[in-house]
């Protein structure tokens, strides 16, 4: 009965419309409105709207790595669900007995975003680079809504990615968002993990109260938040179609800057285009795991007392970063039994880009017992204790 009266409403509504003549009016700016939406969630209009492809990406990634001295492969590694999870491996054979590092990238990146890393980090033992699932040249696929199934969904194909490889355990080194799932995965398999090292990770602290803060957060910026909350966070550089490259150059000249003594071009610019225009899924995945804001909704320092305390952790910040770094202090302080070390680089933005980080790795990262300090650059960091 209920569903006849929906049906006679809506006939009569249509009648009504088609005696004023707005029908056409109407239908036409429904028409408008559905294929908006579409285009901001179904994004089969891309490859004709937005000058990208899968092999563009491929072209551009092969540019970012040029500058890399060591032999390198790559290759797609299947894991469930017919996904594949696109790697880098390097490494020289001096060194393959060591435990192997493995990289995670931050939201939009990819591996080549480790270009300036690379070499100095495979002197030490094998390292592999991935594509999170979702990112980069790996699969895209749908991932949940819910975000603590979004999140387990990114441990298990690490997981899955992992016992492909055949390794018993490694180092994690995860940057942004690659830190929160290096912590999320240690949690699930800590006998698989020799020590964490994380570089401006995302989504540890809780969102502050805006109505205790000292700088409350404005209206305006409340309602162009509420606004575009149900979008993608780069929906808007699909959506400008042909303008998207000059768009990231104009208003990211820094991702130049960080690669300036690899790349006096574009090749950096064009390259995180190509990773953040193809079709949404792990961007789709961390909106879903986030508040307004950009705040995670499932903080990680809500769970560091589940990390099992044997695994050694390090985390770097930027001095002039806009990642909260108490963290790391509270981190320390939630762990006193386990090794904890901080550092800050000073004078220092980090950003999103991996690649800027100076210090290409790391005091204490464990290789096979082993502690080493491996840096290329005249920056010295600041190792604090608290």
């Amino acid at each position: 009965m209920a569903e006849q009266a929906a049906t006679g409403n809506r006939g009569a509504v249509q009648r009504l419309l088609s005696v004023v003549g707005a029908d056409r009016v109407v239908s036409s700016m429904w028409g408008y409105v559905d294929t908006t939406i579409k285009w901001c969630w179904i994004p089969n209009w891309l490859p004709s709207w937005c000058p990208t492809s899968q092999i563009q990406l491929q072209t551009a990634e092969d540019k970012m790595l040029r500058c890399v001295d060591g032999t390198f492969s790559k290759q797609f590694v299947p894991i469930s669900n017919t996904n594949r999870l696109w790697t880098l491996t390097i490494g020289s054979d001096h060194v393959k007995h060591k435990t192997p590092m493995v990289l995670l990238h931050g939201f939009g990146g990819g591996v080549g975003l480790w270009a300036h890393n690379l070499d100095a980090l495979s002197q030490r033992g094998p390292v592999y680079a991935l594509d999170l699932l979702g990112f980069g040249q790996s699969s895209r696929p749908q991932f949940s809504t819910d975000s603590q199934e979004a999140e387990e969904q990114f441990v298990e194909s690490i997981e899955q990615w992992r016992a492909k490889m055949g390794l018993g355990s490694m180092i994690l080194l995860g940057h942004n968002l690659g830190g929160y799932l290096a912590v999320s995965y240690s949690i699930k398999y800590p006998h698989r993990v020799k020590h964490i090292l994380l570089v401006e990770p995302w989504g540890f602290p809780e969102r502050p109260d805006t109505k205790e803060a000292d700088r409350p957060i404005p209206v305006w910026i409340k309602a162009l938040g509420a606004m575009f909350s149900p979008f993608n966070p780069l929906a808007g550089l699909r959506v400008v179609g042909p303008l998207g490259p000059t768009l990231v150059q104009t208003l990211r000249p820094d991702f130049k800057k960080k690669f300036s003594s690899m790349f006096t071009d574009n090749t950096v610019s064009e390259y995180i285009y190509h990773l953040n225009v193809q079709t949404p899924s792990g961007e789709t995945a961390f909106k879903n795991m986030c508040v307004p804001y950009g705040w995670a909704k499932r903080p990680m320092l809500q769970r560091m007392d589940k990390l099992h305390p044997d695994i050694p952790f390090t985390i770097i910040y930027g001095s002039r970063s806009s990642i909260d770094s108490n963290s790391g202090s509270t981190i320390k302080e939630m762990r006193p039994s386990s090794h904890v070390e901080i550092i800050c680089v000073p004078c220092l933005e980090i950003g999103l880009v991996a690649g800027k980080v100076p210090v290409h790795f790391l005091s204490t990262a464990e290789m096979e017992g082993e502690g080493s300090v491996l840096m290329t650059s005249s920056a010295t960091p600041d190792y604090r204790s608290d």
